[in-house]
C-alpha cells in the first residue's frame, strides 16, 4: 500500500508529461523553459533538511549513476528544429515509450527496494535519481538550443 499510491501518482504524472511534451513541439521553445524545470525541481531538495528522507554517500552515488544513465535515453530523444524563424523540440514518437519503459523500472525497483531501504531514505533516493536524470537532459537540450541559435 506504501508503494501503491506513489506509482498511481507517478503514472499520473507520466501522463501529464507525455501530453504536455506532445503540446510543447507546437510552441517555440526558448531557454527559460529549458533551464527552468531544473530549478524549480531544486527546492525538493529541502526534503533532505528532515533526518526521515537523509541518504548516504554511496546511496547518492547509486541515485545519480542511474539517473545519468536514464538521461542518455531523454537526451537521444530530444531534438530541436527550426521552423518559422523560431526554435522547436521535435516530436519523437520513442519518448512517449521510453517513459512508459522508465516508469515501469521505477515502479519495480522501489517495490522490491521498499522491502529493504526506509521508505523516507527510498524517497530521497528517487528524488535524487530523478534530478540526476533531469540536469543532464537539460543541459544538453540547452546547449543543443544555443547552437541552433547561434548558428
Amino acid at each position: 500500500m506504501k508503494i501503491l499510491i506513489p506509482s498511481i501518482l507517478a503514472v499520473m504524472m507520466s501522463i501529464g508529461v507525455i501530453f504536455i511534451r506532445m503540446k510543447a513541439s507546437h510552441k517555440p521553445v526558448s531557454a527559460k523553459k529549458i533551464i527552468l524545470p531544473p530549478v524549480f525541481m531544486s527546492t525538493g531538495a529541502l526534503m533532505f533538511v528532515s533526518p526521515y528522507f537523509r541518504v548516504t554517500g554511496m546511496e547518492i552515488v547509486e541515485a545519480s549513476i542511474v539517473g545519468i544513465l536514464f538521461s542518455l535515453l531523454l537526451i537521444k530523444t530530444s531534438k530541436f528544429e527550426v521552423r518559422d524563424n523560431a526554435v522547436y523540440l521535435k516530436r519523437s514518437k520513442a519518448f512517449a515509450f521510453i517513459l512508459i519503459a522508465l516508469l515501469i523500472i521505477r515502479i519495480v525497483a522501489k517495490s522490491i527496494l521498499s522491502q529493504q531501504i526506509d521508505v523516507g531514505q527510498l524517497s530521497g533516493m528517487f528524488w535524487i535519481l530523478a534530478f540526476g536524470m533531469i540536469v543532464p537532459w537539460r543541459i544538453a537540450m540547452f546547449i543543443q538550443y544555443k547552437k541552433l541559435v547561434t548558428t
